[in-house]
């Protein structure tokens, strides 16, 4: 039987790509990351891909949120949360873990569990413990659905800053002065950790930094003068990691450059400079988010300041095996030496952060920003690479 006159059915459009933006979490950094996913919700191409976003509340709780990145600013001085977002606070979604599915259920108390299709690519705008230092990455590996950004031990070592100092000096990059003071010493012996910091002023100097080990963003974070506000310093950055570091303060200009990774391979953005905000004792969570302190872009820097800080932000994106994207800071002491602070594996990603700022002075707008890093991820396989 001929089939030339029979009635064709038309051919169905091509399925567009899913995104899963997920967001919020349980670290301190929470509510930058909902202003951050408020930006990548506003700016991803709504013609070439599906958007699912998924909002993971305070307590651990993943979320279907709504699709209003207006809601997701900054108000006044108060940072939003995935609770006010959430469609409801009863529900939960979950993450099929067969690399064979890559499911989103929906369930609610009382309902029968609703499937939501399945996701492409996850682009995780999480900062901070339980998102950027590998234990997401860990779920979406075993779920083998692909995500933006850096892998497992990546993300690790850009959110643990003592191995990552570790990492960069074993790859001949310099870092300055530091030491670490762990939860078992701290445990043990509380005044001989004290004391050791205390040697450690006296062989460099005050001021200095005392910071968790596994935060982000400058919370959790003094700048110590001297013995009186030493106490404080070490109780505030134990609120938020049983680990802390201390760091010498180091004179010199704060410097950050941006890393892509291309099709060819990972390549630096010009780079930026962060001015002494004027309010601030140095560039903290206020002056950063708040305050707005402005950075500039491109850098004052000479032709040959400009190469080297971006050859050394490549080669630290390369030393700790990063993937997508990466922030790396810098000092640039008054003897003309970079010496690298730490990377971001997973930086401020709002219009106005730095590292899309770069990045947009290089000749990449943040729309097509978000776009590539998409398209990186969907054309890398998740397992071992």
């Amino acid at each position: 039987m001929s089939t030339e006159n029979l009635p064709q059915s038309p051919e169905q459009p091509p399925r567009k790509p899913r995104v899963a933006v997920v967001f919020g979490g349980r670290s301190s950094e929470h509510g930058i990351s909902v202003v951050t996913a408020g930006a990548v919700l506003a700016a991803i191409d709504r013609t070439k891909y599906d958007v699912l976003p998924i909002g993971i509340t305070t307590d651990g709780r993943w979320a279907l949120t709504a699709d209003e990145p207006e809601r997701m600013a900054i108000t006044g001085r108060r940072t939003p949360s995935v609770e006010q977002l959430a469609d409801s606070v009863e529900g939960a979604v979950v993450l099929s873990v067969d690399p064979a599915s890559r499911e989103v259920v929906y369930s609610e108390p009382g309902s029968v569990p609703k499937v939501l299709g399945e996701v492409d690519v996850v682009f995780p705008v999480l900062h901070g413990p339980y998102g950027e230092d590998g234990t997401l990455q860990g779920l979406l590996e075993l779920s083998g659905v692909p995500y933006v950004g850096s892998g497992v031990l990546a993300s690790a070592v850009g959110q643990d800053k003592d191995y990552m100092k570790r990492v960069f000096t074993s790859f001949g990059l310099k870092v300055g002065p530091y030491m670490v003071i762990r939860p078992r010493e701290w445990e043990r012996d509380a005044p001989a950790a004290r004391q050791r910091i205390v040697d450690f002023a006296g062989e460099h100097g005050w001021p200095l930094f005392v910071k968790p080990a596994r935060a982000g963003s400058s919370i959790g974070i003094t700048k110590v003068d001297g013995l009186s506000g030493l106490d404080e310093a070490i109780a505030e950055a134990r609120r938020h990691d049983p680990k802390i570091l201390v760091e010498a303060a180091l004179t010199g200009r704060e410097i950050e450059c941006g890393v892509l990774e291309f099709e060819d391979g990972p390549r630096a953005s010009v780079p930026a400079e962060i001015p002494p905000p004027s309010a601030h004792a140095y560039y903290d969570f206020e002056a950063k988010y708040i305050d707005s302190t402005p950075g500039l872009v491109p850098a004052p820097l000479t032709d040959e300041e400009t190469a080297e800080v971006r050859r050394l932000a490549v080669e630290a994106f390369e030393a700790a095996s990063c993937e997508g994207l990466v922030r790396a800071d810098f000092f640039l002491t008054e003897d003309g030496e970079f010496v690298i602070n730490e990377i971001n594996t997973l930086p401020g990603f709002t219009p106005i952060s730095m590292y899309p700022q770069m990045w947009q002075a290089s000749g990449v707008s943040y729309p097509e920003l978000v776009d590539r890093l998409v398209q990186a991820a969907l054309n890398r396989p998740t397992g071992l690479r």
